[in-house]
């Protein structure tokens, strides 16, 4: 079954008509703490939803774990879900990414259904189908491609998240402005996330969707064109991956500290910088959109701070990225907005370069 994307409109109905679709015996929910409490009760009394099985996980990427991963299977075992069982993961891209792997792999497979709650999960994790875990320190290391069956996206959700879960989304909206059309980018650079009008942002939500559905439409395994939705990962997934060292170091010395680890989409955020940068010495990306681009991300994310002494980490982070090939490093490169240069490699150099811009640029 052909994977269905609904912008919704009447949601319990849709959900209703998506289940009736999904052939099922029992229904199992996947939330996390933060979405059990502050969404599944805006569901729970849908009619459809009637003796529903909730599995609840911990919160937060930290919980992307095998751990976790072994709680819902167990949770599934002991509530007698079986191959004509469906699974409906409410929740951000954690809970979509792992509910998405736990679902085919328990009895061999079962039905799945979306249910995006955060602004990430609605333009990213929850549509393409790559679902998995965290493993190692690094992130998404084991995993599959799956669609869900149905992935329903419904705005009223925004309306639960705070600013920081807004702007993390809103940095893989940036990343798809940058890779369809100058419009599409130039509304983004334009949009005050300071003061977010959630009406307008669901409309874009649905222009950013399309360009990822587009992409992945083409290249549903990631052999071509949709290496370009790693822009800004590269780097981006090194930083996320650092944060969470340097959080879990600041614990152990118990310290907290500042806005670590990094949400996924400020990890994003954060390394377009260095990746644009690259763009415009190796591609000839126009300055001035590097300028604004780069200025829009500051003013709105912040500051990352890491050292000269932080580089060899970050370079031996990069090297476990799963887009390379062999011991090079691989990232997408832009020669303008829409302009796209997949299966870019960089030389170690060449990364410290783009590290020093950040830093400093």
């Amino acid at each position: 079954m052909e994977q269905r994307i609904i912008i919704s409109r009447n949601f319990e109905t849709e959900l209703a008509t998506a289940l009736t679709e999904c052939e099922h015996d029992r229904i199992f929910i996947i939330t996390d703490e933060t979405t059990a409490k502050l969404c599944w009760p805006k569901v729970k009394d849908f009619f459809c939803l009637h003796g529903a099985h909730l599995i609840t996980i911990g919160a937060t990427d930290a919980n992307k774990t095998l751990d976790s991963l072994v709680h819902v299977w167990k949770e599934l075992q002991e509530g007698r879900a079986t191959r004509h069982s469906c699974v409906i993961n409410l929740g951000g891209g954690m809970v979509t990414d792992l509910g998405g792997f736990a679902a085919p792999t328990f009895k061999r497979g079962m039905n799945f259904i979306n249910i995006p709650t955060t602004l990430l999960a609605m333009v990213d994790a929850s549509v393409g189908g790559k679902t998995g875990i965290n493993f190692g320190g690094l992130k998404n290391e084991i995993g599959v491609f799956n669609d869900a069956n149905y992935v329903i996206l419904n705005t009223n959700f925004l309306k639960t998240l705070d600013d920081k879960n807004i702007r993390s989304g809103y940095a893989e909206m940036i990343k798809h402005g940058l890779i369809s059309d100058e419009k599409h980018w130039a509304e983004l650079m334009n949009f005050d996330l300071n003061n977010p009008d959630l009406h307008k942002l669901a409309s874009m939500l649905g222009d950013s969707v399309k360009v990822k559905e587009r992409i992945v439409d083409e290249d549903p395994h990631e052999v071509g064109v949709r290496k370009a939705l790693n822009l800004g990962h590269t780097f981006g997934h090194a930083f996320e991956s650092f944060s969470f060292e340097a959080a879990k170091e600041s614990s152990l010395k118990g310290m907290t500290g500042e806005n670590l680890p990094l949400l996924h989409g400020y990890a994003v955020a954060f390394g377009l910088i260095p990746e644009l940068y690259l763009s415009a010495v190796k591609m000839g990306f126009p300055q001035d959109k590097l300028r604004q681009t780069v200025a829009f991300i500051r003013e709105n994310y912040g500051q990352f701070t890491i050292t000269c002494d932080d580089y060899p980490r970050l370079i031996e982070l990069m090297h476990h990225d799963k887009k390379n090939t062999g011991n090079e490093i691989n990232v997408t490169l832009l020669s303008g907005i829409g302009e796209i240069h997949i299966n870019q490699t960089l030389t170690e150099d060449e990364v410290k370069e783009a590290l020093d811009f950040f830093r400093e640029g």
